[in-house]
């Protein structure tokens, strides 16, 4: 089984590394110093187990792991750690194991067995299928532990493109995708409207039944020759449709801008 490490601590990786020689079955693929290096690391490598620590810089081991839940064959995920206070939030991120630094050989051996039986007990999905479960668990757990993502994660074919909340203009559904727009182009993502609505509530506005807003982006609402009312942007093309039923609250948001 493949291995990957994700700690900002040099010695802390090396002792992981050491410890890993208990286990001849499993080798390791790669070593990572945060959390965008990992993804990174664990969308080329795609590693069976990570052993992944949680204040990283950047992308933190919590948002990692929910950002793990999304890939397939999903790996397990052991969060090694100093601090024993994350321990709900990283069970919430689907860890299969939480181990506090430093970290002992028999708690980590404990750990690797949990990981090997979550491996071993992976079903297989079918082509097409993997995306939209991935995504639902990585909801799910991001809801559950009351974080909110820094960034959605976007992959096609065994690539990754983390897309940072704060550069997203808006989100578009398109059948069973979300076309993400912003600041650098667009990405696919397969993750529900409502889902992204009801995590960044505060960040994103409905202006229609299969789109949301920045907040930040909405400069004007105007009324188009044929009667509709749209929603001029900020960085925008051209404008969006705005539905009858979103009319009224975005009113009253664009008078307090």
């Amino acid at each position: 089984m493949k291995v990957l490490i994700a700690d900002d601590e040099p010695m802390a990786r090396e002792r992981l590394r050491a410890l890993l020689a208990d286990h001849p079955d499993l080798r390791l693929v790669g070593e990572a110093a945060d959390g965008r290096e990992a993804l990174d690391a664990c969308a080329e490598q795609m590693p069976d187990i990570v052993l992944l620590d949680i204040a990283m810089p950047g992308i933190d081991g919590l948002e990692a792991a929910r950002h793990l839940a999304t890939f397939e064959p999903r790996p397990a995920v052991v969060f090694c750690t100093a601090y024993d206070e994350h321990a709900l939030s990283a069970f919430d991120a689907a860890a299969v194991d939480y181990l506090v630094k430093p970290v002992r050989r028999e708690r980590l051996a404990a750990a690797l067995d949990r990981a090997r039986t979550f491996v071993a007990g992976r079903a297989p999905r079918a082509d097409g299928a993997e995306h939209a479960a991935g995504n639902g668990a990585a909801n799910g757990a991001a809801n559950g532990s009351g974080r909110k993502r820094s960034h959605l994660c976007a992959r096609l074919r065994g690539s990754l493109r983390l897309i940072a909340i704060d550069d997203i203009r808006y989100l578009h559904a398109e059948e069973k995708y979300v076309v993400v727009h912003h600041a650098r182009g667009e990405d696919l993502i397969e993750e529900s409207l409502k889902s992204l609505e009801t995590e960044f509530a505060d960040h994103f506005v409905r202006i229609h039944r299969n789109c949301l807003v920045s907040r930040e982006e909405l400069v004007e609402l105007r009324r188009a020759s044929d009667g509709r009312i749209e929603a001029v942007l900020r960085h925008g093309d051209k404008p969006l449709e705005v539905s009858r039923r979103c009319v009224p609250h975005l009113r009253e948001m664009v008078r307090h801008l």
